[in-house]
């Protein structure tokens, strides 16, 4: 057991040497993603703007949905799903990291366990930017800032580490099942709507609802929400803290142990 924590620890330890690499290649992994388009990098940017303009309007302007706790309904909306998108690609481009620099696996000086990290930090830089906007329109509506706002960097650590333990075994997984891309893919669909993103949780019977907070997605999402909606603080719900950070912990664990297991055999399976 002991091997195992100083393993661990030496693995963390060397991610955190690469800090800086990984700053570098998450703003080379943006500009490649839209390299050669026009708009470059505000593609990045667009996309989940459209989304939310579009929703904007449909629930707004067409079906001129009721509010959500006195918030508008499109606030309430973008408050879930600013962070799923953000948990989403990050996940999913995770899962590929590997597989897309398969070509980098095979150089012993450079540390494969940073690609999935990659993929992560260049999807905050856009959650970050989200984030903003999403205070912006707040702001646009007449909500001022509240104390419960310092929340938010609480849950998005949170999200960041049950993410880093995801992408980890995920990453390392799908170079010996290659259908497991298209698994995750599935999940995230899944997931989304078995979240309480376009829905709230009160509009299902109270019976589902301790099957429903199993779903760790169910933790941020709904914190977003207590930070910028609710306006409850995160210890007001002790029972759920300590089953997403055991959670967390435990993915983040075993993301590092079935990495490093699985790190000697990825050239051979590339």
């Amino acid at each position: 057991m002991i091997r195992y924590w100083q393993q661990g620890l030496q693995f963390l330890a060397d991610i955190g040497r690469s800090r800086s690499m990984i700053r570098m290649l998450a703003v080379q992994d943006i500009r490649n993603r839209y390299l050669g388009s026009f708009l470059g990098l505000l593609w990045a940017f667009v996309h989940p703007l459209m989304t939310m303009l579009i929703l904007w309007f449909v629930f707004e302007v067409g079906f001129k949905s009721m509010p959500v706790q006195n918030m508008p309904f499109i606030l309430w909306l973008m408050t879930g799903m600013i962070p799923w998108f953000f948990f989403a690609d990050a996940l999913s481009g995770a899962t590929n990291s590997i597989l897309e620099s398969a070509y980098l696996v095979k150089k012993v000086v450079f540390r494969v366990s940073i690609l999935p990290l990659i993929k992560i930090v260049s999807a905050l830089t856009i959650h970050l930017f989200f984030i903003g906007f999403l205070l912006l329109c707040f702001l646009w509506y007449g909500f001022w800032p509240t104390w419960y706002w310092l929340q938010l960097p609480y849950y998005l650590l949170a999200m960041l580490l049950w993410l880093a333990g995801l992408a980890w075994i995920s990453a390392a997984a799908v170079l010996f099942l290659r259908d497991l891309g298209q698994i995750v893919a599935l999940l995230l669909q899944i997931g989304f709507w078995c979240t309480p993103i376009f829905w709230a949780l009160d509009m299902v019977p109270a019976a589902y609802h301790p099957w429903l907070k199993l779903n760790p997605c169910f933790y941020f999402i709904e914190g977003y929400r207590n930070s910028l909606v609710y306006q409850r603080w995160f210890w007001e719900n002790p029972g759920s803290a300590v089953y997403f950070w055991t959670i967390a912990l435990l993915t983040f664990a075993g993301g590092v142990l079935l990495f490093r297991k699985l790190r000697p055999h990825f050239a051979d399976v590339l």
